[in-house]
């Protein structure tokens, strides 16, 4: 078997209406992914992803178990392949994604989690209050400056460092527009809005994570069988034990994206399969290690060409 993968699931902002609709007509098996976690969900969760309406899928506590239930269908299709990835990887929600596939976390209790994970995030920030935009072509440095700078209007702060020059920012409304008139004063090159309905990855969400600390746990863990590399600290974990409290972390921190990458690549991963919906990880990867291989698996043409990439 091939060496040197590494497993990555995509976060909020890859959903789109549709997403998984092709493997889930061309391979009757994940349709059991579906059903069970309609079950758990009390809603068609196929429906929603399939034909939304995006107002819909784009409310995080819609969105988080969609993006899971259809990134995990896509895994279901590589497992019986049997690729053991040196390590796997998720973006913020998709930490709970490759926590099930690496076998720390049960489907259905990752679902439930993750149900009520968007809840809580939700209702940690009151509706249009907060705002979400990756800034492009700033250093992580200024970024952070930036949102210093900004932070006399409310609170804002640096989400998610994807990739080189590319930085997300959240926090409160106001704020979050300060900042971005700051950077552009600074050169920065683009900002771009996101699909993302509250600001995670800052410190409006500690209350969302103390409640969620109650429900992780509540569910069973187990050790890993591939080590992740966790958002928080872009550290390779693999013990049960460990997991509960990098997830508590993960909501009120900063994703380390870039970080997360470079130490998959220093622990010897050179392919990275981005599994579920979009491409959004392969792009961030590919401007911090131009050099890896990257592949895809969310429809029945990329299967095929990773499966292929991989024999």
């Amino acid at each position: 078997m091939a060496l040197g993968i590494g497993f990555v699931f995509p976060g909020q902002g890859s959903q789109s209406v549709g997403m998984g609709k092709l493997l889930y007509d061309a391979y009757p098996s994940v349709t059991s992914v579906y059903d069970e976690a309609s079950s758990v969900l009390g809603y068609d969760v196929a429906a929603l992803c399939f034909a939304g309406p995006a107002e819909r899928l784009n409310l995080t506590e819609f969105t988080q178990p969609a993006l899971l239930v259809s990134s995990m269908a896509a895994f279901t299709l590589l497992e019986p392949v049997g690729i053991k990835p040196v390590a796997v990887a998720g973006h913020s929600l998709g930490e709970y994604s490759a926590l099930v596939a690496a076998g720390g976390l049960g489907f259905r209790d990752a679902v439930g989690l993750v149900q009520k994970r968007g809840r809580y995030m939700s209702e940690a920030v009151a509706p249009g209050t907060g705002l979400v935009a990756a800034l492009l072509g700033l250093t992580a440095e200024v970024v952070k400056d930036v949102c210093r700078r900004a932070s006399p209007v409310g609170i804002v702060a640096a989400a998610n460092f994807n990739s080189p020059g590319q930085v997300v920012i959240a926090g409160e409304k106001a704020a979050v527009e300060r900042a971005i008139e700051l950077a552009k004063a600074q050169g920065c090159k683009k900002s771009i809005p996101l699909p993302v309905s509250v600001p995670v990855h800052t410190p409006l969400m500690r209350q969302a994570a103390d409640r969620l600390a109650q429900d992780l746990a509540e569910v069973r863990w187990s050790d890993l069988q591939a080590p992740l590399v966790n958002n928080a600290e872009a550290k390779a974990i693999s013990r049960a034990t460990e997991i509960q409290a990098s997830l508590i972390r993960q909501l009120p921190s900063s994703v380390l994206w870039e970080d997360t990458v470079r130490t998959m690549g220093s622990m010897g991963v050179t392919t990275f399969v981005e599994v579920g919906p979009g491409n959004v990880l392969t792009g961030l990867i590919k401007r911090t290690l131009p050099d890896a291989r990257l592949l895809n698996v969310n429809d029945p043409k990329s299967l095929d060409a990773t499966l292929t990439a991989m024999a």
